[in-house]
């Protein structure tokens, strides 16, 4: 009998960081219980080596459609060779945590399919696969915190050899807190990049993006740190009246640099600007140097998401550059994580007291509601608890990363071809404490002047929704700021077509001029024969909007049109909707 491995593994998917966090979160429990670990990308590890494994933890996100993260495509690949049979695996233990959201029908359908994947390839589960749910008041934690103590009592039970100082040893987190993942080196003036003199240069705009990008440790490995290309606003057109609840802009931008070529239905991602002040009041109260010039490592040189083109770290650059490029201090709420190492540096006892409440499995739901329910910023914390001095590196690891935001593109390059189109819903809320909250990315399109000329990196990438050919039928669903992708739709089919008429119609449901709402699905069912119609002549079918109940509702609907117009039980219209997802004739682009 070989000898199997005394390492736990974790490995993980993840698409924007979470499933990365929970992966991370599981080591240090891990750690605390003198098990050793090792934590990995499924990219960065061979699928070929599971069977010389002991125990494996997978924590994989859910992304869009129910799809794979980029990241985990090859290794899936791998898991579903024929040729694996079902004693591949027998002898390996494996536990599943998903995180998904409940508002789309693919519910964590990656952790399900991987979980019945490994168990037909012959391995043994620890403890059933839990499935965190981003709709959940506390959100994927209120399935993680139960979860993983089932686990770690199943280990116990089965795999002792994990724990060789006994199932009640516990490190306690102050001791196991150490050393930050990366270490922040301070540089001369001279050392400085002479190049910083054309700062206006796109060139160089574009390598401190990529700089400042590349070296901060949120960066999710598939992210280009560098954009594509910069756009300017030639127009800020505001679609609803000033008296209406939402405020939904139409914006024009023009290439500055490049023009990129792009196609009808891709995203643009769009890297936001911070409020400078926001930034320089992060920036004292962590009494640090805006001007020094630094670099940023991880800490030990195994780390394995260092970009490939390592010569990109050695070029210093400014603190502040780097704080506003890649650590959003103003719109994103912190971890837990990030309220245990503050409890470690507080030195005010009752601050101390309510950090490590708020860190404790018995204060999740009131950190949920004091932190993410109100959507408190990192200068907000801090502000709260003025005697806990942290150190920079901490605050690089720590502070949620600035992500750039997706929209659906909403022109056609046909029609514009040094253009591109956005409709963005200008995002404000209420808190449950009455605090007036803006969505960081539209707030801040919407308030930009197109005299300004001010430059906005972007990366253009594929959506969900593929451009149909010319003559295929279509029938497209975009209620809300979900009609963007589909003004580009229109606008494309209007050149092409160049006056030839092809019927088409257009039914707006206002679900807000009358007492009682009309939805989208309303309008499809007063439609439904001229829907059955342009199906049964094979048309595809396109739906775009907010994530929530949606593109369920509308799923629902079509099988109730087909049911009713073609006489066949509700089942046959499952299975017809089924086959058109499968021949690639049903596409949903959804946003939460």
């Amino acid at each position: 009998m070989e000898m199997k491995s005394m390492t736990l593994l974790i490995l993980y998917a993840t698409q924007t960081g979470n499933a990365l966090d929970v992966a991370e979160r599981i080591a240090r429990e891990a750690e605390r219980r003198a098990c050793t670990v090792v934590i990995s990308s499924t990219d960065d590890y061979d699928a070929n080596s599971l069977p010389a494994e002991d125990t494996v933890i997978f924590v994989v996100s859910t992304t869009g459609q129910g799809d794979t993260p980029d990241s985990m495509k090859v290794f899936w690949r791998f898991l579903l060779q024929r040729n694996l049979g079902s004693h591949w695996l027998e002898g390996i233990h494996y536990a599943v945590f998903g995180l998904g959201d409940s508002g789309y029908q693919k519910y964590n359908f990656v952790a399900k399919k991987l979980d019945k994947r490994l168990s037909d390839l012959g391995a043994t589960a620890v403890v059933e696969r839990g499935l965190g749910d981003d709709q959940h008041p506390s959100g994927y934690e209120a399935a993680l915190d139960p979860w993983l103590s089932s686990l770690w009592s199943r280990l116990n039970e089965i795999k002792p050899h994990f724990f060789p100082k006994g199932p009640d040893f516990l490190v306690s987190n102050e001791e196991l807190i150490g050393l930050p993942k990366v270490q922040v080196t301070y540089h001369n003036v001279n050392d400085m990049d002479s190049r910083l003199s054309t700062a206006t240069d796109f060139k160089y705009l574009q390598m401190q993006i990529g700089r400042a990008r590349s070296m901060s440790s949120g960066k999710v490995p598939h992210e280009k740190s560098k954009p594509d290309a910069f756009l300017k606003m030639v127009k800020n057109f505001p679609l609803t009246r000033a008296s209406h609840e939402k405020d939904v802009r139409h914006f024009e931008f023009e290439f500055v640099s490049q023009v990129i070529k792009y196609e009808i239905g891709d995203v643009l991602e769009v890297l936001p600007s911070q409020s400078p002040a926001a930034v320089d009041s992060f920036i004292q109260r962590c009494n640090l140097d805006p001007e020094s010039l630094i670099t940023v490592h991880p800490r030990e040189m195994e780390n394995r998401h260092i970009d490939n083109n390592v010569n990109t770290l050695d070029v210093p650059i400014k603190l502040r550059t780097f704080v506003e490029l890649t650590m959003d201090v103003t719109s994103a709420s912190p971890r837990r994580y990030f309220f245990e190492v503050m409890s470690f540096f507080a030195t005010a006892e009752h601050e101390k007291e309510r950090l490590q409440y708020f860190a404790s499995p018995e204060g999740r739901d009131d950190l949920y509601q004091y932190n993410q329910k109100e959507r408190r910023t990192v200068v907000e914390v801090l502000e709260d608890f003025p005697s806990v001095q942290m150190p920079f590196e901490w605050f690089v690891q720590l502070v949620p990363p600035l992500k750039n935001r997706a929209f659906s593109i909403s022109s056609s390059p046909l029609a514009h071809p040094t253009q591109v189109h956005l409709t963005v819903d200008v995002v404000s809320w209420t808190t449950p404490f009455k605090r007036k909250r803006q969505g960081l990315c539209s707030t801040w399109l919407a308030s930009l002047d197109p005299e300004q000329s001010i430059y906005i990196p972007v990366w253009f990438h594929k959506g969900l929704l593929p451009p149909p050919p010319p003559s295929l039928p279509l029938i497209v669903i975009g209620p809300g700021t979900g009609c963007a992708p589909f003004r580009g739709f229109v606008e494309e089919r209007a050149v092409q077509s160049q006056c030839k008429a092809k019927g088409g119609g257009f039914y707006a449901a206002f679900s807000r001029d009358q007492p009682q709402k009309v939805y989208v699905q309303h309008k499809m069912q007063e439609q439904s024969e001229r829907i059955w119609n342009l199906l049964c002549e094979g048309a595809a079918i396109y739906v775009a909007g907010s994530s929530t109940k949606m593109p369920s509702d509308v799923m629902v609907a079509f099988e109730e049109i087909i049911s009713k117009e073609s006489g066949a039980p509700r089942e046959s219209a499952v299975r017809w909707l089924r086959s058109l997802e499968k021949a690639g004739k049903y596409h949903v682009e959804a946003w939460s």
